[in-house]
């Protein structure tokens, strides 16, 4: 075997539920992987937090455990991670000044209602790509510069740092020596402008955030410092956000290329090329690496709906039960379930709206909840792509198949169904850690062990492809239906 086949790429996957860390061979194969489940914390309704320092050990712990017993030491490392979670830190001592603010908390939600009635919605999407909402990480740290006390006074003075998880994972694995961010994850502050591709002065100015406390941003595959906590130096290389490590991961590098990631909520993406599309269906435009954009839609809830059902309810006992429960439903018309648990995302960007199970009769159970609750994730995926291909024949770009990945996937029934009531071919990779996947693809340019896209793109290899079997006029009738759910939650 060449010495190029032998060397280990390391990646770190810390997202909203675990963490976790995977260690692949240069062909791209996972050789080694650990995870540490996250615990969330619940405030208040509609907040939601981390603890950094729990994030720090545990993905502390899942890198230690997969070098363990590593073939060979890794020659570069990538970093992905849950978008716009924030939080800040004692720019001295390394130590967090409050938990982490996470994606899915809301309570910016009056001030964002406050700035669009002033005007700001079209001037914030002209600058940031990004629709003006609580999920994005502006009014976070605005909330934790007015509540930690004496925070913005000692963050004006360099004193206090900002980052989002990459960020903090970035500084603590360098010992402090590096405070930087991607261009991926900078497009989700609504902070950043996209087409200056800096820090925005006047939204700094609006949500009232000092300069001297946010990262350096830089290009996705760059030199982000050099880690020595576990043995030999491994230099960062690579850095993407979630959901844009997926796209790379699924090698949507051409105009049209779309995926979905199914984990805690679901995320679509596709390929605009390397100009900035705007979107006309309230859907986002946002950064990918290699300086090409994408337009996005964001579902709140997507596994986490299965998790509900496990933890809540205690209808399966573990996430995998579903796919037999749900292969027992009959089929009940009318029956829908609207998992609007934190509001909904894209493309109604609704605080406001709160989930429901419509239509229910006697003979409804839990396997027809359970499938209810897949088709809700499938409807949604439905929304997004319907906003997509709207914006794509815009700018004369054709949506191809639907590449997917995360957790869910590994649901045959659920790959049928989403197929099925989309209408489009739904294709599953061989490896469906995609966003891990992704993160250490971009290390691996970094470190010269691939060329280019082109050559990553040979490495992506199909598992199954799911061709939707239901007719388009019962399609369209189911979706009318759920059209009609998601109107009797709305306020």
């Amino acid at each position: 075997m060449s010495a190029r086949m032998m060397k280990m790429l390391l990646a770190i996957d810390q997202g909203t539920t675990s963490s976790r860390a995977i260690l692949f061979d240069a062909r791209m194969r996972p050789v080694a992987s650990h995870g540490a489940p996250l615990k969330q914390i619940y405030p208040a309704s509609g907040w939601v937090e981390h603890d950094p320092a729990e994030i720090w050990r545990g993905v502390v712990r899942c890198v230690r455990a997969v070098l363990k017993d590593a073939p060979s030491e890794p020659v570069a490392l990538g970093i992905t991670n849950q978008r716009e979670t924030s939080l800040i830190w004692d720019a001295r001592t390394g130590e967090p000044l409050a938990n982490a603010i996470v994606w899915q908390d809301r309570r910016g939600a009056a001030r964002c209602a406050a700035l669009k009635a002033r005007g700001w919605g079209a001037k914030i999407a002209q600058k940031t790509g990004l629709l003006l909402d609580p999920y994005f990480s502006a009014t976070k740290l605005e909330w934790l510069l007015k509540t930690v006390k004496g925070a913005k006074a000692r963050a004006k003075r360099g004193e206090v740092l900002f980052g989002t998880i990459d960020t903090w994972l970035i500084w603590k694995l360098t010992g402090g020596q590096v405070h930087a961010t991607d261009v991926t994850n900078a497009s989700r502050t609504m902070l950043f402008n996209i087409r200056t591709r800096d820090w925005d002065d006047g939204l700094l100015k609006l949500f009232g955030v000092p300069r001297a406390m946010l990262p350096q941003v830089r290009d996705s595959v760059g030199d982000y410092g050099v880690t020595k906590l576990f043995g030999a130096p491994i230099p960062i290389l690579g850095v993407a956000g979630d959901q844009q490590a997926a796209s790379f991961g699924q090698a949507c590098f051409k105009p049209g290329d779309v995926k979905a990631t199914f984990g805690t909520g679901c995320f679509a993406l596709v390929n605009t090329g390397n100009t900035i599309t705007r979107s006309h269906n309230r859907l986002l435009t946002t950064a990918l690496a290699e300086q090409n954009y994408a337009i996005e839609g964001s579902i709140f809830i997507a596994g986490a709906v299965v998790q509900w059902l496990r933890d809540e309810l205690g209808v399966i006992r573990s996430s995998a039960d579903i796919e037999k429960l749900a292969a027992k439903a009959k089929d009940l018309p009318g029956l829908y379930f609207v998992p609007a648990f934190t509001g909904l995302g894209a493309p109604y960007w609704d605080a406001q709206a709160r989930g429901a199970i419509l239509g229910l009769t006697r003979d409804a159970g839990a396997a027809e909840v359970a499938r209810a609750a897949l088709d809700a994730v499938c409807y949604q995926t439905r929304d997004l792509l319907e906003a997509m291909t709207a914006d794509m024949k815009r700018a004369k770009i054709r949506l191809r198949e639907l590449k997917v990945d995360g957790g869910m996937v590994a649901n045959d029934i659920f790959c049928q169904r989403l197929a099925d009531l989309t209408g489009l071919a739904v294709a599953r990779p061989r490896v469906t850690e995609t966003t891990a996947l992704g993160a250490a693809l971009l290390a691996g340019l970094g470190a010269g062990i691939f060329r280019n896209t082109g050559e990553i793109a040979r490495h992506w290899s199909l598992d199954r492809r799911f061709t939707p079997s239901m007719k388009p006029a019962e399609r369209d009738r189911l979706y009318a239906g759920w059209l009609a759910a998601v109107r009797r939650v709305r306020p």
